[in-house]
């Protein structure tokens, strides 16, 4: 995978501008058709030293805003959660196993089927390549198991949560996804505690995470 050094510049910035125009232009899932395409400079800086991975955009939130985790009370809770360590989003870039919004046919939010999650895989590792992160975190099991379409790994949730961890070429920290959902499992006081964790990982450098 192309490391964050081998584009610079005006090199990073138009790989950014063509990937963003293929991603607007995709149209490899049928039950996509007429959502939005949420990659662009509002996801962040292409070149951010942290790249966050969450499931897919919610229909409250990036499928209305454009902009993803945000709009809705799952991105109330990530910026809660970003706040607690310091960052900001100008410091991050944020992103989406899935680029758009996947409903059910009441229009609810539905998970990603795994051919949707395979189909936005090549989105996926072209954003890595062009962004360069240093860390990536994901957050929920779906982020975490779409990273394996980019490079296999054999990391789960329940076991990694929180780690650093070796992965191609980078850090990797998985985390629970802020949704309501997963917070039935991990609820936000230890979802701060695991951030404390990333906040340390950060000043880690990519050779002392563990690879298994």
């Amino acid at each position: 995978m192309t490391s964050a050094a081998a584009l610079p510049g005006m090199n990073r910035a138009r790989a950014f501008a063509t990937l963003v125009d293929d991603v607007q232009s995709c149209q490899l899932c049928p039950r996509m058709a007429g959502r939005a395409r949420v990659l662009s400079h509002a996801n962040g800086s292409p070149g951010a030293r942290v790249l966050f991975v969450a499931e897919a955009p919610g229909r409250l939130g990036a499928e209305r805003t454009h902009v993803p985790l945000q709009g809705d009370q799952t991105g109330r809770n990530f910026e809660v959660l970003l706040a607690s360590i310091g960052l900001e989003r100008a410091d991050t870039f944020i992103t989406n196993a899935v680029l758009c919004n996947p409903q059910d046919s009441a229009g609810r939010n539905s998970p990603p089927a795994r051919d949707e999650v395979q189909r936005c895989a090549q989105h996926l590792g072209r954003t890595l390549e062009v962004v360069g992160p240093e860390v990536v975190v994901t957050l929920g099991r779906v982020a975490l198991e779409s990273l394996r379409t980019v490079e296999e790994h054999a990391f789960t949730l329940a076991a990694d949560v929180g780690q650093c961890r070796q992965w191609a070429g980078r850090v990797l920290v998985p985390m629970y996804h802020p949704g309501a959902r997963a917070r039935v499992h991990r609820p936000l006081p230890q979802q701060l505690q695991d951030f404390q964790a990333l906040a340390s990982v950060l000043d880690v450098l990519p050779g002392r995470c563990s690879k298994s």
